[in-house]
């Protein structure tokens, strides 16, 4: 059983660095649901208040950076609201829709279409645009650091 507890965790781990770069994937929780998959298979025992504390903070900075960092770069770029609310909806259908290319076209026309729906004109709504695309690329760095360094911690950690 403990072959079948490695394969599932290096498993969830590749689906949560992949998570990174896909926002239909679930990232950090898969790789937190590898650690209770460890557990589960292999051993409780490496884990305490500290490690669970260490990790569960960095599960949440992860969802927090992801809106925020999100929303600076529409921000940064002057958009509204309703452009932040566009990108997000683009991030989450964009790959849904247009599989190709929906990752990077779905906050981009989403922030657009948002900021002209608030009144802006086409050339600042593209700026706004390209802001979501600077702080999806951005999210991206930041939690592919950050998942790297919950798989890094568990490793110190088991041995």
């Amino acid at each position: 059983m403990e072959i079948v507890g490695w394969i599932i965790t290096i498993l969830l781990f590749v689906v949560g660095m992949a998570g990174a770069v896909f926002p239909i994937l679930p990232g950090a929780l898969a790789i937190y649901a590898a650690f209770f998959v460890y557990g589960f298979f292999i051993s409780w025992e490496p884990f305490g208040f500290w490690f669970w504390s260490i990790q569960t903070i960095i599960v949440v900075v992860l969802f927090v950076a992801d809106y925020a960092v999100n929303a600076w770069g529409v921000k940064k770029f002057g958009g509204s609201k309703a452009s932040v609310w566009g990108s997000t909806i683009g991030i989450i259908i964009g790959p849904f829709v247009i599989p190709a290319f929906g990752l990077i076209l779905g906050p981009l026309l989403g922030a657009i279409i948002g900021e002209m729906s608030a009144g802006s004109d086409l050339k600042k709504s593209f700026m706004v645009g390209l802001g979501a695309l600077v702080g999806l690329f951005s999210s991206m760095v930041v939690k592919f650091i950050l998942q790297l360094g919950m798989i890094v911690l568990f490793i110190i950690w088991i041995l």
